[in-house]
């Protein structure tokens, strides 16, 4: 039997070798996801936040904004941490000025995480050119082809994360 290439080489399918249209457009979607990764490392940077509070603030603010309430410990699900890496995370973001802690009204061992004005604040001053920018490319996609792009990426993020499909926190 013969062994599989290797990857990266001329006849492997890892690296979708060629340039028929349908790869160029999975590297294009490669080259968005290494600039996203990119944005949101500088962002946290320059909030002074690793990678993982970056997500668990994007996270707070998107489920606060839909009407919900976010739990330490459905941050901990999320963010796919123990309990205990969220209370670190949650005294990190705590100190630094970003998430305020209330008590659970319901649940006396729980309590229920929300951002401040101070994260709104910052976040804003990050986002809102670039959320303007990307509107305006957003815009340029012709009429008739937004329903295939929204499919196309939407497939894509339940291929990458299937568990993830619908979740509102991705709005």
């Amino acid at each position: 039997m013969d062994n599989p290439p290797e990857p990266g080489s001329s006849s492997s399918p890892y690296w979708y070798e060629g340039s028929d249209p349908t790869v160029d457009l999975l590297h294009a979607l490669r080259r968005f996801r290494r600039a996203d990764q990119r944005m949101r490392r500088r962002m946290g940077s320059d909030m002074d936040l690793n990678g993982t509070d970056v997500e668990a603030l994007r996270h707070i603010i998107a489920r606060n904004a839909a009407g919900s309430s976010v739990t330490a410990r459905e941050l901990a699900t999320h963010l796919d941490i123990s309990t205990a890496s969220t209370a670190k995370l949650l005294n990190r973001l705590s100190e630094s000025g970003h998430v305020q802690r209330h008590p659970h009204p319901e649940d006396r061992r729980s309590v229920i995480v929300t951002a401040t004005d101070h994260a709104h604040a910052e976040i804003r001053e990050w986002l809102t050119d670039m959320h303007q920018r990307m509107l305006e490319v957003a815009h340029g996609v012709p009429e008739e082809s937004r329903q295939g792009v929204v499919d196309l990426l939407t497939s894509m993020a339940d291929c990458l994360d299937p568990e993830s499909r619908g979740d509102v926190s991705d709005r």
